[in-house]
């Protein structure tokens, strides 16, 4: 999947063998729209610091609140377009929430982001 050795493609005239390489990897519109709903969830730097502070243990609101020196109310705004994405679940036990990240796509996409970040 990586283009970093892929040839390159550019040319005058555009052969079909060129078109059918191409649309091998072209990505369909309905899952290219949902990608990008996730980088959009993804783009927000609050959002970011709550899956960070996920990636080893589920937490509840109360230490979000106090580990991001926010409001309950702000944080809730956060976890909830972090559930409408499925990158985080979250139980009840009583009156506290617990969340967790949804799984280990969320773990390897945060982790490779990271990595990015820190490379450049």
């Amino acid at each position: 999947m990586s283009s970093v050795n892929a040839p390159s493609l550019c040319d005058n005239e555009v052969s079909a063998e060129q078109i059918a390489a191409l649309d091998a990897h072209l990505l369909d519109l309905d899952t290219a729209n949902r990608l990008a709903e996730i980088f959009k969830a993804l783009s927000d730097p609050t959002r970011l610091r709550i899956i960070g502070l996920l990636m080893e243990h589920e937490v509840c609101v109360h230490t979000l609140e106090a580990a991001l020196s926010m409001s309950q109310s702000a944080i809730s705004h956060q976890l909830r377009v972090l559930r409408q994405m499925n990158l985080v679940r979250f139980r009840k036990e009583g009156r506290h929430v617990y969340y967790a990240l949804d799984d280990e796509h969320v773990e390897l996409l945060f982790a490779q982001g990271l990595l990015h970040v820190e490379h450049g």
